[in-house]
């Protein structure tokens, strides 16, 4: 019998966590039901304010005390790994709120962090010093959350011009055409912002193109763009949260 159990904090957004746990599933080795892993999906996006606005200054209260307090459900509820499909809820002015809540619980819990699995997959497809083209929320982008991740990794990051970033921010969050606002479809206007976007950077010279924000995965879901190999960071969470469950489980 399983002994562990993924729990993953969902509704930032609400679609980003729904693409978190198909691509556990697809990254498990499974033939029957019963071979799949054992996670739940905690989604309350009322309850968890928005993270950009705090870390831009824009707001006092920190999304990290709710964050916190959906992880703390998570675990109560029997999960013992947790992870979080948002990349601007892992700076550590939010995510050290959250785990201090976490581990308040009392309980032994293993938090796998976003960041970490995309730069080690980064890793695996390029060599150090490579220029790692970066898309991603101006406030990830301005908090340097990839950027120091990378650097500390030997690579080279990689990003748009001002004008670029904030194409891309309306890409994610524009009321009318936005990823937010309509994820399923995602509307042409926001894909094409998108891929012209990952042509710019290719067109820099990078050699790996790192989508580090779980809404751009819903847009842009194919393995490279302009000849350049993709990571999403959404799947290498998902990798390694099969992996931390078991590692013979992982496809």
């Amino acid at each position: 019998m399983d002994r562990h159990c993924i729990g993953i904090v969902g509704g930032l957004g609400p679609y980003a966590g729904l693409d978190l746990v198909q691509k556990v599933f697809d990254h498990t080795r499974a033939i029957h039901d019963q071979d799949h892993v054992r996670l739940m999906l905690h989604s309350f996006p009322s309850d968890i304010p928005v993270r950009p606005e705090f870390l831009l200054g824009l707001t006092d209260v920190n999304p990290g005390h709710a964050i916190g307090e959906v992880m703390a459900g998570l675990v109560r509820a029997g999960a013992d790994i947790v992870g979080m499909p948002c990349n601007t809820a892992h700076s550590p002015r939010i995510l050290d709120v959250a785990l201090e809540r976490l581990q308040a619980e009392g309980a032994p819990v293993r938090f796998v962090h976003i960041i970490d699995a995309a730069v080690d997959e980064v890793r695996h497809l390029a060599k150090p010093g490579a220029r790692i083209g970066l898309m991603g929320t101006v406030a990830t982008l301005q908090t340097r959350l990839y950027q120091d991740a990378l650097e500390a990794a030997d690579f080279v990051p990689v990003v748009l011009d001002s004008e670029g970033c904030q194409q891309v921010q309306e890409a994610i969050s524009n009321d009318g055409f936005g990823i937010k606002a309509s994820s399923s479809p995602v509307t042409p206007k926001a894909r094409g912002i998108l891929l012209e976007a990952a042509r710019r950077l290719a067109e820099t010279g990078i050699d790996v193109l790192l989508l580090g924000c779980t809404e751009i995965p819903l847009a842009l879901d194919e393995s490279e763009y302009f000849g350049i190999p993709a990571v999403d960071a959404t799947t290498a969470l998902a990798r390694d949260l099969v992996r931390a469950y078991d590692p013979a489980r992982l496809r």
